[in-house]
């Protein structure tokens, strides 16, 4: 189960046909999940805020969210999301593959904006909120997409993607910040080539020698490199990211906790008990039956 399959496996809601990448789904924290670790994907996201309140990282910056607060998140980036407080969080997740906007030959509104846009020659702002005077025009064609959802007429499909256009013309305009320098560019390739080897090898062994090698570093520079940037150590954040994914099947799965600890990478039962226990205060049992 890679993160897109973790975020929404429980999809409440699901606006998508085969040969048609335009996917949303409603999610509640702490209801659906407590967090979705940080990664990275290659679809551009956003991260629609109906009610509640939570966090969201983008990039290693941090950001307190609420009711009609819009994040966009542009494919590549690192983001997270995490409870606030006690708060819960319903949020509309969208997530769209850049090939949908993608002309089949290149013309200026793609060369002038999108290309730039993905290529990481100019980054946009990730946080809308209704306080900007621009708030209205910029959600105005994400809500005409849910509407239309509704009832999926004929042709929908080329609504959307014209109200996508029009949604990236308005960030064009008001959205636009400061290109992302080479060297923190650098820096955050390396982390996400780790972050994606985790994501897609976190049910094996992997010792940090491992991770190291992705890198380049040697094990010590490793370890300093990845707690600088993720603020966690290596192995806090693997066995972090395994319990995240036990506590999904729990909830979702009719599989065993024994056949869970093993799925998600601890090699004996005792150890996945103790660490989930410390992280959730109660152990996998009693997680699955009040939840």
């Amino acid at each position: 189960m890679n993160i897109l399959e973790f975020e929404n496996y429980h999809e409440k809601k699901e606006h998508s046909k085969e040969g048609f990448s335009y996917n949303t789904y409603l999610c509640s924290i702490p209801l659906d999940f407590n967090q979705v670790p940080v990664h990275w994907h290659e679809e551009f996201e956003l991260i629609y805020i109906k009610k509640g309140k939570g966090r969201i990282t983008v990039d290693f910056k941090q950001y307190e969210v609420s009711s009609q607060d819009l994040i966009f998140i542009l494919p590549g980036q690192l983001h997270g999301i995490r409870q606030y407080r006690d708060e819960g969080m319903e949020y509309e997740n969208i997530i769209f593959h850049p090939d949908l906007l993608m002309p089949k030959r290149a013309d200026c509104s793609y060369t002038n904006f999108l290309e730039p846009l993905l290529s990481g020659k100019v980054t946009v702002c990730s946080l809308f909120t209704p306080s900007q005077s621009f708030y209205r025009e910029l959600v105005g064609p994400i809500n005409a997409c849910d509407e239309i959802c509704k009832t999926h007429p004929s042709g929908y499909e080329m609504y959307i993607k014209g109200m996508l256009f029009q949604f990236f013309f308005y960030l064009e305009k008001y959205g636009v910040q400061e290109k992302t320098s080479a060297d923190n560019r650098q820096n955050t390739d390396k982390l996400k080539t780790v972050l994606k080897y985790i994501e897609e090898h976190y049910k094996e062994k992997i010792s940090v020698a491992s991770a190291a090698s992705l890198t380049g570093y040697s094990e010590s520079h490793f370890m300093r490199y990845f707690k600088q940037l993720m603020g966690v150590s290596f192995v806090s954040y693997l066995n972090d990211y395994r319990l995240i994914m036990a506590a999904r099947l729990l909830l979702y799965s009719e599989e065993s906790i024994m056949e869970i600890a093993f799925d998600v990478g601890f090699e004996n039962l005792s150890n996945f008990n103790r660490f989930f226990r410390k992280k959730y205060g109660m152990t996998p049992r009693q997680y699955r039956q009040e939840h």
